[in-house]
């Protein structure tokens, strides 16, 4: 049975799927790791059980944001084409605009910004979509690598719909949403 830690990363490096040593603050790294961090965060967004249909749509996320990082992590696209559940493409970002258009046709017209509050399960939706931004940021920092075409398409989009889902839990739990 391997060991979890394998003491390559004791000095601040780390390898990518091919093999390349980077530094632990690589943009690419940097960018992988705020990919992870926004995933685990949904996580625990599931935690605090926003509806069994928001649930559903998380859990497809957090599949898509694991594939996000491994082709963030693959700077020369060494995984196999026929690994396909590593691969992003324009139907998932068509699918968040489904899911987004869903939830805001039961949410009164947004007239001005809102404060990030409201009930718990919100709340955490509006920290992820930070982290969801920050991770747009790294992303475009990469500047002209393959990944950043559709990756960066959805995770854009990713935001809105965090933003919409936040105020449909608002929504659903009665909580009001506080103008700025």
């Amino acid at each position: 049975m391997s060991k979890i830690y394998t003491k390559t990363g004791d000095a601040g490096e780390t390898s990518l799927f091919d093999g390349t040593r980077v530094g632990k603050s690589d943009a690419r790294v940097e960018a992988y790791g705020d990919v992870d961090e926004l995933n685990a965060w949904l996580g625990l967004v599931r935690a605090r059980e926003p509806g069994a249909d928001l649930d559903e749509m998380l859990d497809r996320i957090q599949r898509d944001l694991f594939a996000l990082g491994a082709r963030l992590a693959d700077p020369r696209h060494k995984i196999a084409g026929r690994v396909t559940k590593v691969t992003l493409v324009d139907a998932d970002v068509i699918r968040l605009e489904g899911w987004i258009d869903m939830l805001e046709a039961s949410l009164p017209p947004l007239r001005r910004f809102i404060l990030p509050t409201g009930a718990h399960a919100a709340a955490l939706l509006h920290v992820g979509r930070a982290i969801c931004r920050r991770a747009e940021r790294r992303i475009v920092a990469l500047e002209h690598a393959a990944e950043a075409d559709v990756a960066l398409t959805y995770i854009n989009r990713l935001s809105d719909l965090l933003f919409v889902m936040a105020r449909t839990v608002n929504a659903r739990a009665k909580a009001p949403e506080v103008e700025w």
